[in-house]
């Protein structure tokens, strides 16, 4: 449920009452459990427009605050802050209402959009390495989130499948045999091979030239082999897009080449907008305030990317009928999204009601604070990553417990790969973040095997609990107040989460959550002798909705929980 609004509610009736004549300010989270649940911090944004003292009119709304129905107790504190507490009968209502719901009381957006979620975009002349983790896995939770709140979601893959490398790499195809199979297990060799071959043999090299003129002009033969390499390249990011378990498909592939018949429409339509401007025999855009201009297509009438990102603008915004287009891409390139933005707004390419966003992300780094690299230097492939970390994961679970080998196979992958997916997603997107191991796989801290081991160890206590799950929730002390508090806040944080694209957002309620539930574990016993039916009923039910929003959480970010650990 929408916790913070219900309490904005309370407040808003309170300015009514006390014939306060302005918009209401809305509460936040209390940052400590003396604070309440709720803080209004509002009291001294209004002395000067009401011409009174701060507390005066913090007094002034607490008494004509309802405190018979959502709240329960408000307190004045410091300079006019107002510490508000949640109605235990209120809020175990409301987390009954939210167990009995198969979505955990987050209701579906009012006024669902259309949104485009931009992310992953390998090059298809490479295989995909440590760089691409975090705009796949970013942008695979961000299309979670906005499609579970209930946003008409479009995913797509924009991969780089054209341009003059092209001509080279399926000259070399040609020679080592029209299948590729065999020669394109490994892409990072297949392309330094055939680079070499381009640079050694200058009759090679004026075939690959050839072959792009052909590509480009739509010559049957260069089109058929052009199509094998892509499809056998896409092959390869398909078999991390299933080891990382996000939702990729061929569907979702927009690539630079479907965009390609209309780069000359573009340019044309720049034109008749009078916004191009020749310079040095390129065709260019000056903004006013930006000293780089943006180049739309070269001398030689050969187009960039900036061209290929307003036609894919303009068919997102037009054709797909999106409202709000999110681009998972490296911080790196934000000056360059800041640039196309732009253009795309005052070309009219898309209309201004459409929101345009560069979700960027920083760097992976190493313990040293260097990017990551292999020992020699080299690019890790992101494949290679995935691999070490299942093994990894079997040598941290294994210490816990026995599993037979078919088991520990499963729990390594679900383990392993949920460890390097929370790890990212756990920190501030734009941050640069150091790679660590043996962080990501502990069972301590803010770490998905700890969110993992929490929910198994609820699944745990319902298989020693013989009885039929039924009963009411009551709330019987502090620690049973907070964590239904905390479960109820889940609707207002996904909210959050998918307007500010901020995935860590849901781990450090995932955190929160589990954290608070362990102290609740400790201090009120569920199955111990002498707790009395109704109170471990009510446990129960807390317990089962606490396992519940970890599961549904871990699941927007990709993670599978285990019953078993």
């Amino acid at each position: 449920m929408k916790l913070k609004e219900e309490v904005n509610k309370v407040i808003a009736s309170a300015f009514d009452k006390a014939g306060i004549d302005t918009a209401p300010i809305p509460v936040t989270e209390a940052t400590k459990p003396e604070f309440g649940d709720y803080q209004f911090n509002g009291a001294m944004a209004l002395a000067k427009a009401l011409k009174q003292n701060p507390r005066q009119i913090a007094q002034t709304i607490v008494e004509n605050l309802d405190l018979n129905g959502i709240i329960t107790k408000a307190e004045i504190a410091g300079p006019g802050f107002i510490n508000l507490w949640l109605n235990d009968t209120f809020i175990a209502q409301k987390a009954a209402e939210a167990r009995a719901d198969e979505r955990i009381g987050v209701m579906e957006r009012e006024r669902p959009v259309k949104v485009v979620v931009d992310y992953s975009g390998p090059n298809m002349a490479k295989q995909m390495h440590v760089g691409h983790l975090r705009s796949t896995i970013i942008g695979d939770t961000l299309a979670n989130l906005l499609s579970f709140l209930g946003d008409d979601v479009i995913r797509q893959n924009h991969i780089g499948d054209w341009g003059t490398q092209f001509g080279m790499l399926i000259a070399y195809l040609e020679e080592m045999g029209e299948d590729g199979s065999g020669s394109l297990k490994d892409l990072e060799q297949f392309y330094k091979d055939a680079k070499a071959r381009f640079d050694a043999d200058e009759v090679f090299a004026d075939k690959a030239r050839e072959y792009v003129v052909k590509i480009q002009s739509g010559d049957a033969h260069c089109l058929n082999l052009w199509k094998k390499f892509i499809d056998i390249s896409l092959g390869h990011c398909e078999e991390v897009y299933e080891k990382l378990d996000v939702n990729l498909s061929r569907d979702d592939v927009r690539a630079e080449s479907f965009y390609n018949d209309t780069l000359a429409k573009v340019i044309e339509d720049l034109d008749s907008a009078g916004m191009l401007k020749e310079s040095d025999g390129a065709q260019c855009i000056f903004l006013e305030g930006e000293e780089i201009p943006v180049i739309v297509q070269k001398k030689d009438g050969g187009y960039l990317y900036a061209t290929t990102d307003l036609a894919a603008l303009y068919y997102r915004a037009n054709v797909l009928g999106a409202k709000r287009i999110s681009y998972v891409v490296d911080a790196r390139q934000g000056g360059h999204f800041k640039q196309v933005f732009r253009v795309a707004k005052e070309a009219g390419f898309v209309p201004e009601d459409v929101r345009l966003e560069h979700v960027a992300f920083g760097t992976m780094m190493d313990k040293n604070g260097k990017p990551f690299k292999t020992r020699d230097g080299g690019t890790v492939k992101l494949i290679d990553l995935l691999d070490e970390a299942i093994v990894r994961a079997k040598e941290a679970i294994t210490a816990k417990d026995n599993y037979s080998p078919e088991e520990l196979e499963r729990l390594a992958k679900i383990v392993g790969i949920g460890a390097v997916k929370y790890a990212d997603l756990s920190i501030n997107r734009e941050s640069n973040y150091v790679f660590d191991w043996d962080k990501m796989l502990s069972f301590e801290g803010n770490t998905s095997l700890y969110m993992q081991y929490a929910y198994a160890r609820i699944q745990s206590i319902f298989r020693k609990y013989e009885g039929a799950l039924s009963g009411e929730i009551e709330i019987s002390d502090t620690l049973e107040h907070r964590l239904a508090v905390m479960l109820l806040r889940f609707e207002d944080i996904l909210i959050r989460a998918a307007d500010d694209a901020a995935p860590n957002q849901i781990t450090t309620y995932l955190y929160e959550l589990v954290t608070l539930f362990m102290r609740f574990y400790e201090k009120n016993p569920i199955l111990k002798e002498g707790v009395d039916e109704k109170t471990r009923t009510s446990r129960l039910l807390l317990a089962d909705l606490t396992a519940r929003t970890i599961k549904q959480g871990l699941n927007l970010l990709g993670i599978q929980v285990v019953e078993r650990l």
